[in-house]
């Protein structure tokens, strides 16, 4: 699975990306046909502390999954985007398995 990390106006450091790149592969433990994964990376302008915002989309064959989570930090977001994916493709497994 190829994972692309894109940082907006900002530059993400080499930890932040490999803790992606762990993160999003193991989705990869739950369906093993996922062609690629864009994780971008985005701050929000806000007064809040909550302004870290990471979006992840996976193309898969026949279909794409999305999810995006904000918190204080881009690792509680990406964790928190990871497992709803994993959602998201344990609902699209079963209904594969359905037809």
């Amino acid at each position: 699975m190829d994972v692309r990390i894109n940082a907006v106006r900002f530059d993400a450091d080499s930890k932040l990306e490999d803790f992606i790149q762990k993160k999003v592969s193991k989705l990869a433990r739950y369906f093993d046909e996922i062609i690629n994964a864009d994780v971008y990376l985005k701050l929000e302008n806000t007064p809040d502390l909550e302004n870290k915002v990471v979006e992840i989309k996976i193309e898969i064959p026949g279909s794409e999954l999305f999810a995006r989570k904000q918190s204080k930090s881009f690792e509680e977001s990406t964790d928190e985007a990871v497992d709803a994916l994993k959602q998201q493709i344990l609902k699209h497994k079963e209904k594969q398995r359905g037809l």
